[in-house]
């Protein structure tokens, strides 16, 4: 009777859904900490600031030495500068597709802000050690000598690798529990340019993948492997983050083994909700412990309300 009892379980993962459904049979809900939260759109849309002030402030310290105090202060609604920026040892085309970014960045910030308004800049943790700390998490070990994102070209695209895409599946999770028109257009509209820069810098690593990061003895493509299966496991959620290079029955069609846009078997982009975030930049697998690019937590009611629940 078990092995019958599996046996039918297993088929019912085999049909469509809307099979099941003419079934009677309902679909398993995500585990409660997969699911989305209730909120309106304005503290959904207020969440993305976490990830974009991430992003700004790192792509403009990489780029340029300076950030946002410098070039945009009335954006940060006084929140505190950012520890541990500095200007990277960039070759001169990544250091310009860097600065491109880093003002992409400046844009969504405003873009958001004038919907719905903002919010004060969370404190944020991008130095040296706080990669460092990541990266020993992502392959288990303590590297030696530490990871520095700033040390060159190559280290920053890996650094850069941690950031986005987890920026890019947040808003795919976002969209459809946007109910305004708008929120939703501008919410797309970021989901776009987030999603170009995440292939870029996986487009810039695959031409890399098989070189050896100095001096660690690992692959280009072996760390971008380890770094997805660190997110997947902080975010607690199933495989939603792939490397570079897949088996054959990961890639697109099952016909590729390479991975340079990260998606599941429609090729369509996976999605995150706002707790697998701060579970992955909390660097702590708990969407209510701070740590990690966000030290003290993130900003905004979504991500206070998340504090609110610390024991």
């Amino acid at each position: 009777m078990a092995n019958r009892t599996c046996f039918s379980a297993f088929l019912l993962l085999l049909l469509p859904l809307e099979f099941i459904a003419v079934m009677g049979v309902t679909p398993p809900l995500p585990l409660p900490e997969c699911r989305p939260i209730v909120a309106v759109d304005r503290d959904l849309v207020q969440f993305a600031f976490n990830l974009e002030f991430l992003e700004a402030e790192f792509f403009l310290f990489g780029a340029l030495g300076i950030g946002l105090d410098d070039l945009a202060p009335s954006l940060a609604l006084g929140g505190p500068p950012p520890v541990g920026g500095r200007k990277a040892n960039l070759d001169p085309i990544i250091r310009r597709i860097i600065e491109e970014f880093a003002y992409q960045e400046i844009g969504h910030l405003r873009a958001i802000t004038e919907s719905v308004g903002g919010v004060p800049r969370p404190q944020l943790n991008i130095s040296a050690g706080a990669f460092a700390a990541f990266f020993n998490r992502a392959m288990n070990t303590t590297l030696s000598p530490p990871f520095n994102p700033y040390a060159n070209s190559l280290n920053y695209l890996l650094a850069s690798y941690v950031i986005p895409y987890v920026g890019l599946v947040g808003y795919v999770g976002t969209i459809p529990n946007l109910v305004g028109r708008t929120n939703r257009e501008l919410a797309a509209s970021l989901r776009g340019v987030e999603s170009g820069q995440d292939a870029v810098i996986r487009t810039l690593l695959y031409l890399r993948a098989n070189e050896t990061v100095m001096p660690y003895g690992v692959t280009v493509a072996g760390f971008t492997d380890r770094i997805s299966e660190i997110r997947n496991r902080l975010g607690r959620c199933g495989m939603k983050d792939e490397g570079l290079i897949v088996p054959k029955q990961f890639g697109a069609e099952n016909r590729t083994t390479s991975n340079i846009l990260s998606a599941d078997a429609d090729s369509l982009s996976y999605s995150r909700t706002q707790a697998e975030i701060l579970r992955i930049v909390y660097g702590t697998g708990n969407e209510s412990r701070p740590g990690g690019f966000l030290p003290n937590g993130g900003s905004g009611r979504t991500a206070m309300r998340f504090l609110a629940t610390r024991n």
